[in-house]
């Protein structure tokens, strides 16, 4: 059980990975120019990363208790998943949906 528990731990850094690559990817089409797209494919992920880092991460110097860290894990992969969807890949988005909600009730479950 758990190298079972461990994977879904390494499921769910893939995840944030996965997010912050889809906002990359969706921030640079965003852009209409060079600078722009580099802002965006830069700045929004980096924004994500630092607010989760500094209220979502385990361990981080300012965790939400529970409620608001779901709250915010629901928006930063609903953001992911609205990108996906805009950029295009809708069957890729419902496949990144499906596995957050799995890997998130199995961590509710286990307490992860």
């Amino acid at each position: 059980m758990f190298v079972i528990k461990s994977l879904n731990l390494a499921l769910r850094f893939v995840l944030e990975l996965c997010a912050l690559a889809a906002l990359t990817y969706w921030g640079y089409r965003a852009g209409t120019g060079s600078i722009t797209k580099i802002g965006l494919g830069a700045g929004i992920p980096l924004f994500t990363a630092i607010i989760w880092a500094t209220f979502g991460a385990p361990g981080s110097s300012m965790e939400l208790p529970e409620p608001l860290r779901f709250v915010l894990e629901f928006i930063i992969f609903g953001m992911a998943a609205v990108s996906i969807i805009a950029s295009g890949h809708t069957n890729l988005a419902r496949t990144f949906i499906l596995l957050v909600i799995i890997n998130r009730v199995l961590m509710f479950f286990w307490k992860q």
